[in-house]
């Protein structure tokens, strides 16, 4: 914080207020998301604010380019990843559900909250759900679905996890790890095999207990 504070003259940084205008999304809502709170919170000038933004309004769009590149870009990203099997590309992007590197949850359901509030942020949140269900249908496809059948795979994956975001609900990971192997079978309509499955463990530094697979 001080080299921070050092080079911007004590006024902080643009990182700096986005992270704190974040973690204010977060924690309270977009109501939450102003300049004189953030300030405060910060330790630092109001005016400072200005060396970075134009405005509030540039700042709340700042946040929604980073949930557009962070949740909606990775999942996309995801989707296309090379995967010699559809098992393998499901995996794939269900990396996203356990890696908050890859897609923020709580960001998330903070968006969508205040698309409740925003018919303009209701836009952005349908604009991107379009996208990303268009990722997974395109993914399907590229292992033999046809359109329909692909498009309705992809919606069945896609809206159950929604549906676990926006009902906040919490979940042991040893359970959710256990239940893997069946949403793959659901959603893909092919069984795991145990190498796919060790894989996609290994690299979230899972170790299953004997008998959970």
């Amino acid at each position: 914080m001080e080299q921070i504070l050092s080079d911007s003259g004590w006024r902080g940084s643009p990182e700096v207020w986005l992270e704190a205008a974040y973690d204010s999304l977060l924690e309270s809502g977009v109501d939450a998301v102003k300049i004189q709170p953030l300030a405060k919170k910060l330790g630092l000038s109001r005016t400072s604010f200005y060396w970075f933004f134009k405005d509030r309004e540039e700042l709340l769009n700042a946040l929604l380019v980073r949930w557009r590149e962070k949740n909606t870009g990775n999942l996309i990203r995801r989707s296309e990843a090379y995967a010699e099997t559809l098992v393998e590309a499901m995996l794939n992007v269900f990396d996203c559900w356990l890696d908050h590197e890859l897609f923020d949850a709580k960001f998330e359901f903070a968006i969508r909250s205040w698309a409740i509030q925003s018919e303009e942020i209701q836009k952005e949140v349908q604009q991107a759900d379009k996208l990303r269900l268009e990722a997974l249908k395109r993914m399907f496809m590229r292992f033999g679905y046809e359109e329909v059948a692909a498009d309705v795979r992809a919606r069945t994956t896609y809206l159950v996890q929604i549906g676990y975001i926006s009902m906040q609900s919490r979940e042991d990971i040893t359970m959710r790890m256990k239940r893997i192997p069946h949403y793959i079978a659901i959603y893909t309509g092919e069984v795991p095999q145990q190498r796919e499955l060790d894989r996609f463990f290994s690299r979230h530094g899972h170790v299953p207990e004997p008998g959970d697979i």
